[in-house]
């Protein structure tokens, strides 16, 4: 009677016969795109073809494919080999549940004028801005935080005035935002300037700064508790 150890056994599987693993699909990849996605898409491939990412040709190629293309999987193929976070592109918040857009006049009175005369005065929460907002620190602070506001124009042009003084402006990550100021013993810009979402607003960011202080940054929103 032969033993257990005597009996004969199946030979090991050879690796090239070992079952492949099955990596799911990316379920998103088959989502419906929308033109505001085509949109972004473009905005990437130029930004790309501009500081030398892409040539003439391959942005031409790629942007024919993004006017056509259906889902995300189809404009996820013409970006993926890009270096995207280095391009100033503001990209949107991921799990942002608000995203800045123009709205009706709500009938409340938009904030136009913001004075710090060797005080601090702010422009935060959900107010109402139209189409300038102009802010003067003499001596003073004005911190303004958009991120909340209620836009009722497509441009949004503040005016600024820093003499001896600081203005700091937070705006969402989703605007576009074009600062065009200047400065004498101080400084006048930040790191903002960029194109925003389809459909957000743009803010202008104009005046001067004496001795003096005008910064303008993107700041995540506030998670809603």
């Amino acid at each position: 009677m032969s033993s257990p150890d005597d009996q004969p056994r199946d030979p090991a599987p050879a690796p090239d016969d070992l079952p492949v693993p099955t990596v799911p699909a990316d379920p998103r990849s088959r989502l419906r795109a929308a033109d505001a996605d085509r949109e972004l898409v473009h905005q990437i491939l130029s930004a790309a073809m501009e500081r030398g990412s892409l040539s003439l040709s391959e942005y031409e190629e790629r942007s024919g494919k993004a006017v056509v293309a259906k889902t995300f999987g189809e404009l996820d193929e013409l970006t993926d080999d890009l270096p995207v976070g280095q391009l100033g592109v503001p990209m949107p918040f991921v799990g942002e549940t608000t995203v800045s857009r123009v709205q009706p006049a709500s009938g409340r009175s938009p904030v136009q004028n913001r004075l710090a005369l060797m005080s601090g005065v702010e422009v935060r929460g959900n107010v109402t801005v139209a189409d300038t907002l102009n802010a003067e620190a003499i001596m003073g602070a004005v911190d303004i935080d958009l991120r909340e506001a209620e836009f009722t124009a497509p441009v949004l042009t503040i005016r600024c005035a820093a003499i001896m003084g600081g203005i700091d402006i937070t705006v969402p990550p989703d605007v576009g935002v074009d600062v065009g100021g200047w400065a004498v013993m101080g400084g006048f810009g930040g790191k903002a300037s960029g194109p925003g979402a389809p459909g957000a607003p743009t803010i202008r960011v104009v005046g001067f700064a004496l001795m003096g202080a005008v910064e303008v940054k993107r700041k995540e929103r506030k998670p809603h508790s």
